[in-house]
């Protein structure tokens, strides 16, 4: 932990050994109960985890624990402010440019051709899970085979610019570099796995609940074609004013609808690392176990993603969390692939295709994450890429004037300039879209110039 965040939140009386906590309830000044372990602030990594009885902590002492976690995961959101807007800001250029429309008649069968095209729109659009599932969903109803929209669905939550920034800024190029490998070779695992178990009879019961159009999450935002649709270069449309404008749109949309996820991954890392004892998490990911740890880290490493409630790329600093504790490379692969199959996402599933359609995707997802994370370990072990340190950056981060600080806060001005234009081309009503009925949008194109909507209107195949 940063001195400096610290040392000025000290409580002395809650800095002891368990040693010491053991002879004072011998004394009689502390109250005998169960030993839990308590994160200590200014302490050493040794003491940090003291044994403290629990019918004996104080509310000081409890305090102490949650401004411990607090300033870890502010520490963390610190570090990775400035490669999330990095990443929300090139990914609003490819939205703006890369017309949706153009994609979406390739993806009526599950060739490669068709998955290759439903990699780059996925690759091209936002990175959050529900915008994904809901954008799936509507490509299904418009004629496109099953395993183009989970294709689509994979590469959209782990092909994308901003989550590759984060892996490589908190944990590694390694990581990045194993997720832009295991990505497409889950996609082709999926595809193989589809053409199995997903056809037939429960594809047309599929498509018949999907039909019906139940609004999941994010449909709005999902449903919104804010790309520039003029003709011209790709420069030429990027800085035209309706260019600026589709990015700015972009990029505050892109925001509004993972930042609860961001949030929600650096308060329950932040957590994580304050009071889950490191010695715990060896344990169980079985460190020191090299074959053990390999075959144990891919199969739990989605299960505890699952139970984590967390997507997008607010499951990276607990990732990073669990590398730190021992977890496998292959494992940690496993675990962010596994945004697509928490219990939210199951659950629009079950509302988007029916139960048993719901069970075969979330039963496929988890066998080809399973799968991708031994490939990307064996790979990695047999090329010596995989790291040897297990220190993500962000885990011990501090606020201090740095290269992170400067940085953060030129892409502070360059979110606040792209904010601004958002709300002066009245981006706020479009806020109020987000949510809502699938076919509310769904031909509707959003002029990023004008703020308003215009009609278009396609036939399904």
């Amino acid at each position: 932990m940063p001195p400096l965040l610290v040392r000025r939140l000290r409580l002395p009386q809650f800095a002891r050994s368990g040693a010491g906590e053991t002879q004072r309830a011998r004394a009689g000044t502390v109250p005998r109960g169960p030993c839990l372990p308590i994160p200590v602030l200014g302490s050493a990594p040794e003491q940090r985890h003291g044994c403290t009885s629990a019918p004996g902590r104080s509310p000081l002492e409890i305090l102490d624990a949650l401004l411990h976690a607090l300033a870890m995961a502010g520490a963390m959101a610190w570090e990775i402010l400035w490669p999330l807007i990095l990443g929300f800001t090139l990914s609003g250029v490819v939205q703006a440019v890369v017309r949706r429309e153009h994609v979406t008649r390739l993806l009526s069968g599950d060739s490669p051709k068709a998955l290759a095209a439903a990699t780059g729109l996925g690759a091209a659009s936002s990175s959050c899970s529900y915008a994904a599932v809901a954008l799936a969903r509507s490509l299904f109803r418009k004629g496109a085979s099953f395993a183009s929209t989970m294709a689509f669905e994979i590469a959209s939550t782990n092909l994308v610019i901003e989550l590759g920034l984060i892996l490589a800024l908190l944990m590694g190029w390694q990581f990045t570099l194993a997720e832009f490998i295991g990505g497409p070779l889950m996609i082709l695992l999926v595809a193989l796995f589809f053409r199995l178990w997903m056809r037939g009879k429960i594809v047309d019961a599929a498509r018949e609940q999907a039909e019906k159009g139940i609004a999941g999450s994010m449909e709005g935002h999902a449903a919104m074609d804010m790309s520039v649709q003029s003709g011209g270069t790709f420069w030429q449309r990027l800085f035209s004013r309706k260019g600026l404008d589709a990015v700015a749109n972009y990029f505050v949309m892109d925001w509004a609808s993972v930042w609860r996820d961001i949030a929600g991954g650096v308060l329950i890392a932040g957590a994580f690392a304050a009071w889950v004892p490191k010695e715990w998490l060896r344990a169980f990911f079985f460190e020191g176990h090299p074959l053990l740890a390999a075959l144990w880290g891919p199969l739990v490493g989605p299960v505890i993603a699952m139970l984590s409630f967390v997507c997008s790329v607010g499951n990276v600093p607990l990732a990073a969390v669990l590398w730190n504790g021992g977890i496998s490379f292959g494992g940690v692969a496993s675990f962010i692939f596994a945004d697509l199959i928490v219990i939210p996402v199951i659950l629009i599933y079950r509302k988007y295709y029916g139960g048993r359609a719901a069970l075969r995707i979330t039963a496929t997802f988890y066998l080809a994450m399973v799968l991708a994370g031994y490939a990307v370990e064996a790979l990695f072990a047999v090329t010596g890429l995989t790291p040897t340190s297990r220190n993500a950056t962000a885990i011990e981060a501090s606020v201090s004037w740095n290269y992170t600080t400067w940085l953060n806060i030129v892409f502070l001005v360059v979110a606040a300039f792209l904010v601004v234009r958002f709300f002066k081309n009245g981006g706020a009503g479009m806020l109020t879209m987000m949510g809502g009925s699938p076919d509310q949008h769904e031909h509707a194109h959003h002029d990023p110039g004008t703020g308003s909507d215009t009609a278009e209107h396609h036939d399904r195949p």
